[in-house]
């Protein structure tokens, strides 16, 4: 049966919207349990025909999605083949981009790192103000991100720099004004204006939503596969380090992946040995 057997993932059907809500306590961290899952989501929305747009939302109000799992990171080969392959990550993503209806983001809480990247691979993001908050913290521990934002967030290529090099958090006005999310909301008007929007849309003829993406994309991801090709190989590269695999184990043992430790992150000016080496 559809949707059934799933652990983190939470549903509601109304006329044409599936409202999906991601509940993996205690941060909802993308790591090896929750991304198959996440892949067999895609898959099945992608294939009912009766959904038309996809709201993405999470029960823990701190977290929408805290970053891909460091322990299966740090667990990587230090060789890396010189074929290049796409990462997990980045085929949900582009799962969600490609398929012929309307993917949106519906953030309250911190979406870092492969969260972060989810968000961006969606169609539409809309966030909470004074509530939610964007990063790509990848680099401060040694790695490139590898799920996608090397290659959307140079869309503002400027901007894209200070997110990905300067792994800070990114509150929701900053990232509406960045083009990071759509809109930023009161936090009392983000549910109401996001069902209305996704229940407007799936009113609408399928082909001509999946039209109008097919037709958007083409101007704006021309070369996006390529680029993800070569994104996924210079993160691969990266995950090799043995400085990179240093410092996730310093961030696992200084509070990553913890609920304190994930919501401000401060381990990661905390981190013992040199940067780079």
């Amino acid at each position: 049966m559809a949707y059934s057997d799933y652990r983190y993932f939470r549903f509601e059907f109304d006329d044409g919207v599936a409202f999906v809500t991601l509940d993996y306590p205690p941060i909802n961290l993308l790591d090896e349990f929750l991304s198959p899952e996440f892949d067999r989501l895609g898959r099945e929305i992608e294939a009912d025909e009766s959904v038309r747009v996809m709201v993405l939302q999470s029960a823990i109000p701190e977290f929408f999605m805290a970053h891909s799992g460091l322990g299966r990171v740090g667990a990587a080969p230090s060789t890396v083949s010189h074929t290049p392959s796409f990462r997990l990550t980045q085929l949900i993503g582009e799962r969600f981009r490609n398929m012929p209806k309307v993917s949106i983001a519906k953030i309250e809480g911190r979406a870092r790192g492969g969260g972060s990247e989810i968000a961006l691979a969606m169609d539409m993001r809309f966030a909470a103000l004074g509530k939610a908050i964007f990063a790509q913290p990848e680099v401060a521990i040694g790695l490139v991100p590898g799920g996608g934002s090397t290659q959307r967030l140079p869309l503002l290529r400027g901007r894209a720099l200070e997110v990905l090099l300067g792994c800070d958090d990114i509150p929701a006005d900053v990232a509406e004004r960045y083009g990071y999310i759509n809109r930023a909301l009161p936090p009392e008007e983000l549910t109401p204006f996001v069902e209305r929007l996704a229940r407007r849309i799936a009113t609408f003829p399928p082909h001509a939503i999946a039209h109008a993406k097919a037709a958007v994309d083409s101007g704006v991801y021309g070369s996006l596969p390529e680029g993800l090709l070569v994104e996924a190989h210079e993160s691969d590269l990266s995950v090799a380090s043995d400085v990179a695999k240093a410092r996730i184990k310093d961030a696992m043992k200084a509070g990553a992946e913890t609920f304190e430790g994930e919501l401000e992150m401060r381990f990661l000016t905390n981190l013992s040995g040199p940067p780079s080496a």
